[in-house]
């Protein structure tokens, strides 16, 4: 996933070269794009935020998720993704 913190508009993106590219509005200070980041993927998925955690790259735009209660087919189908 590739982060975009400080967006005008939140949402989430398309795939590009290889990461799904996660609009957020909140500024990458004290952790806050990182919670908006989690979120907005939870609520996208319709999962408790708990559901959704952070396995990597709490201080860079490239990060890794776990999330847990849905297969990747699901989560891809959910985010209206292909693949």
């Amino acid at each position: 996933m590739r982060a975009k913190p400080r967006a005008s508009r939140p949402g989430i993106g398309e795939i590009r070269e290889g990461a799904l590219e996660v609009r957020v509005s909140a500024p990458p200070v004290e952790g806050a794009a990182n919670d908006a980041i989690l979120e907005l993927i939870a609520s996208a998925l319709d999962l408790p935020r708990r559901a959704v955690t952070l396995v990597s790259g709490e201080h860079g735009r490239s990060k890794r998720l776990r999330i847990e209660g849905l297969a990747a087919a699901e989560v891809r189908a959910r985010l209206g993704l292909q693949g």
